[in-house]
């Protein structure tokens, strides 16, 4: 049988792959320019922004694995374990929407703990 992937989950990948791999040029092309993304530390609007919020967090990236991804032609999942300068594993899900071709909408899920002990341990106040 032949697996039918929708465009959502190939652009998700796709974005996925580019981000991972450090090449934040490539990634953004994926994205909209009104993005609008949902993270932890709050809503981000707009791709200037979006990359200002990615660009520190690719440059600490040393690896990730995709643990599952799931899509339809208009909304994905992508759950992954990232590895950094700061975090040896440091698991988290994004979920995308996709409008003509391009992330109008991401949702950051990851836990932010891990790495606010690795910045105290790093400052000497742990």
């Amino acid at each position: 049988m032949t697996e039918q992937m929708g465009a959502a989950l190939r652009i998700a990948l796709a974005y996925h792959e580019a981000w991972t791999g450090k090449d934040l040029d490539r990634a953004m092309s994926y994205v909209a320019g009104d993005v609008v993304c949902d993270a932890p530390a709050g809503r981000i609007e707009g791709a200037a922004a979006y990359r200002e919020f990615m660009a520190p967090f690719v440059q600490m990236l040393l690896g990730a694995t995709v643990i599952a991804a799931f899509g339809d032609e208009r909304t994905a999942v992508v759950v992954y374990d990232t590895a950094t300068v700061a975090v040896a594993s440091g698991p988290a899900a994004e979920s995308v929407t996709v409008e003509d071709g391009k992330i109008t909408y991401s949702r950051f899920i990851f836990d932010r703990v891990p790495f606010q002990q690795a910045r105290e341990r790093a400052s000497g106040s742990v």
